[in-house]
Order: structure tokens, then sequence, then C-alpha cells
């Protein structure tokens, strides 16, 4: 990338995309939901709606009307749970950390914006030590608006000071990748959580960082210099039922 050139960024999701953690979410629901008397299936649940906050996910499991202060407490209990199954298991996802040291001596701004909390995200990227690769970090506490919503990659760009269009986002999850789409970002998945077919237009389709190099996405953005506009039969919010 010439130096003179204004830098592109890569902004990260961090749940399936840092790490392949999708499973250990959807025990930790599934565990959550036998405890609550509850019959729906976590890996399809979070296939529609991974991205969100977990509170928000479990308002769509229930028939009746739930308090934010019981959801809450919900989301708690889940979150310990997820903490306890994945305690030994937190490793980054192949390829990362190379990737990321190359992409930073390749001139790229780096940014993660997750809909996780400040603490899980610590709970994370500390423990692997990755935040040294990110310039900035965004999470639930500094939108008011999380995914599908575009406003934790507005953010995170304009944190960044790097126009939307030279944004690319890094997504394994329906509603993430509409997100970028709602940002003006374009978007490369990871089949942690989805089949490939499954996402609408992302500028590639990875299963790790083994799988792509900064050059390879330079070139990726020259061949797609659109962005894709959001499907709104996918951006929208398909709750489960019980």
């Amino acid at each position: 990338m010439p130096a003179t050139s204004q830098p592109y960024a890569l902004i990260f999701d961090m749940d399936g995309v840092l790490i392949d953690n999708t499973p250990v979410q959807a025990r930790a629901f599934q565990l959550l939901f036998r405890d609550l008397g509850l019959t729906t299936n976590a890996r399809r649940l979070l296939a529609r709606l991974n991205g969100m906050p977990a509170s928000k996910i479990l308002q769509t499991v229930f028939t009746n009307s739930v308090s934010e202060k019981k959801l809450k407490q919900y989301a708690d209990q889940r979150e310990f749970l997820y903490r306890v199954l994945y305690w030994d298991k937190r490793k980054e996802i192949a390829g990362l950390s190379h990737f990321l040291q190359e992409a930073r001596a390749a001139g790229f701004k780096m940014g993660l914006g997750t809909g996780s909390a400040a603490d899980t995200i610590g709970y994370i990227i500390d423990h692997l030590d990755l935040r040294r690769y990110f310039d900035v970090v965004v999470g639930a506490d500094d939108v008011e608006r999380g995914k599908p919503h575009a406003d934790t990659y507005t953010t995170t760009a304009r944190q960044l000071g790097v126009p939307p269009e030279r944004c690319v986002v890094f997504e394994d999850a329906i509603l993430g990748e509409q997100a970028a789409y709602k940002a003006n970002m374009r978007c490369i998945a990871l089949t942690t959580t989805l089949k490939p077919e499954q996402f609408q237009a992302p500028l590639r389709i990875i299963r790790d960082f083994t799988e792509i190099t900064p050059a390879q996405i330079l070139e990726l953005l020259e061949q797609q210099p659109t962005t894709p506009k959001p499907s709104k039969e996918l951006a929208r919010r398909q709750y489960m039922k019980r």
C-alpha cells in the first residue's frame, strides 16, 4: 500500500472471527434453555441471530413478555456458563496473529467491532494478547444500537479515521454481514458459524486466516469497488419459536 495513499481499514468481529467459539456459545445457550424449560434449538437460533447481544437473542425465545431485568439475568447466566465451558479452550483462530502482523506491516488500520461488552472482550483478546494489534476496540458499551444496525461498524470507522468505503469487515454472521453493508463497507465472511451459501455477497469466503493475505484483500477491493446493498430479507430479524 503506497505510503501517500489513504489507508484501508480492516474491522473484525470477535466471536466466530478471532476465535472459533460458536459451538461453545450454542452449548451455553442450550444449557440455559434446559434450565428454563425451553426447547429452542440454540444452533439454529444462533445461525439466524448471531451478532446480536445475548439479551436481545433471549428476548426472541419467549412467547410472553419478559422484563429487561430478567433478560439481563438470563444473559448473565448464559455468560457464566459460556466462560466455564470455554475457559480452557480459548485460542485464536488459525493464522490470525500472522495475518494481523502482515496487515499491520502492509499499512492497514485495524479495529475490533463486536456486540460483546467490555469485560467479555477482555476475557478473549487480553487472554490471547490480541489487543495490541487493534487501533480501536468498539463494543456494546460504545453504541446505542447493535447489529444488524450499522452503528458498531460506523463507530469503529470513525474512531479509526477511515471512510466506510475503505473499510473491510470480517464477519461470520448474517446480521453482521448486513451491518457491514448498511455501513457502506465490504465484507469477508468466515464459515465458523454458517455455510458459504448462507451469506449474501462477501468479497471472499474463508475458513480461517490461513486462506487470505493482505495483498489478496487489496486485489479483491480493486475487483469489487462497490458495496453490496443490504438484503432486507436477510437483515430482518427472523425470530425463532420455541
